[in-house]
């Protein structure tokens, strides 16, 4: 037999809107693009930190053409000004980020371009596609199953496991080649101490909530934080009876707080610009996941709860609930095993009265 799908089925109703989309950031694009064209000529200051060496005609002989005026192109719906528009801006931050990088000159360039490049990406495939296909990023290793064992101390090896290869690739080694970019750039901004003690507070509270997450999944739910390995129980005790997705608050705090604590801008966008891909690419997958699965039981949830605001009143009214759900187990197992042992005691009567009566006999 067949299983359904998990992943959230692409439909065509919201085709045109996201063609829209895709139009209006072009069309923001284009805009922003004369712009800083404009700017380039008034502005020494934006100049050199844009541009660097670099000759502005030179360069505008070339973008204006297919940058500018190919946004605004594709902004009217022309498919093969997307294509050009999209390919010239991937290929002009690659560029930028070869040259910044070997010159130290025109980081901030670099930066706006890598920008408009992701963003070029993003707005052509709704263009082109009708929508982003972001169910190919949770496919193979990253498609939705449930754990293989369901062993506690099993679990917790892997969950500890999870989270050391989860944090040091996303919150020191990424964010550590952010940096060096960063400073390689001439882009540093000095942070106040204060800012610094700050950042050093959240990476502890990011911390203690994603372990207490990742406890919680392991220990009522049998299963890990991973996506190939994830719970077999529906998990709402711990940190998700308060919110939905503290897994993915816990992250985002530790990557803000990384930058702060390094004093890092760019290492503090990649975390916001990260938190908002995810939200939009990878949790509707999720969630359809966790409704295919739990069924009514997430929807009461997802209901209830709320997705990145916790809810604390409703939290202790489900505790309170669970508690007594607990306590009614805990009554009826007790009664269980009371009229279990009746017959035991029945029969424990029956053997003394037996004897008494043998006794009186011989006497």
């Amino acid at each position: 037999m067949k299983m359904p799908s998990r992943h959230k089925k692409p439909t065509t109703q919201n085709k045109p809107v996201r063609i829209f989309h895709g139009r209006m950031y072009f069309a923001l694009q284009a805009l922003a693009g004369a712009a800083w064209w404009l700017g380039t000529i008034t502005l020494p200051a934006l100049r050199e930190a844009t541009l660097g060496g670099l000759s502005p005609l030179l360069v505008a002989i070339v973008d204006v053409p297919l940058f500018v005026i190919g946004s605004a192109l594709a902004a009217l719906n022309f498919r093969w000004a997307v294509w050009v528009a999209t390919a010239w801006t991937t290929l002009v931050a690659l560029c930028m980020v070869i040259y910044a990088t070997v010159t130290t000159e025109a980081g901030l360039g670099a930066v706006l371009m890598v920008a408009a490049a992701v963003g070029s990406i993003l707005a052509g495939t709704l263009m082109i596609l009708g929508r982003i296909p972001s169910e190919r990023l949770v496919t193979g290793p990253f498609a939705f199953r449930s754990s293989h064992t369901r062993v506690r101390s099993q679990l917790l090896i892997r969950t500890t496991i999870q989270i050391m290869v989860f944090w040091g690739v996303f919150l020191i080694v990424i964010p550590g080649i952010i940096n060096s970019f960063e400073e390689r750039w001439n882009l540093t901004v000095k942070f106040p101490i204060l800012v610094i003690v700050a950042g050093f507070a959240l990476l502890a509270f990011g911390t203690v909530l994603g372990v207490w997450s990742a406890r919680a999944i392991a220990n009522f739910g049998s299963g890990t934080p991973l996506p190939a390995a994830m719970a077999h129980h529906f998990v709402k005790r711990g940190p998700y009876a308060f919110v939905r997705n503290p897994m993915a608050i816990a992250g985002i705090v530790q990557g803000v707080a990384i930058g702060l604590f390094i004093g890092s801008w760019m290492v503090i966008a990649y975390a916001i610009a990260g938190s908002l891909l995810w939200n939009w690419l990878i949790r509707p997958h999720e969630e359809a996941d966790l409704h295919q699965r739990f069924g009514a039981e997430y929807d009461d949830y997802a209901a209830r709860v709320s997705c990145w605001i916790p809810t604390f009143s409703q939290a202790d009214e489900d505790y309170d609930d669970e508690d007594e759900a607990d306590a009614d187990a805990d009554h009826s197992e007790v009664e269980h095993d009371h009229a279990a042992d009746e017959p035991g005691r029945a029969a424990d009567i029956n053997v003394d009265a037996d004897g008494a009566r043998a006794d009186r006999n011989d006497y």
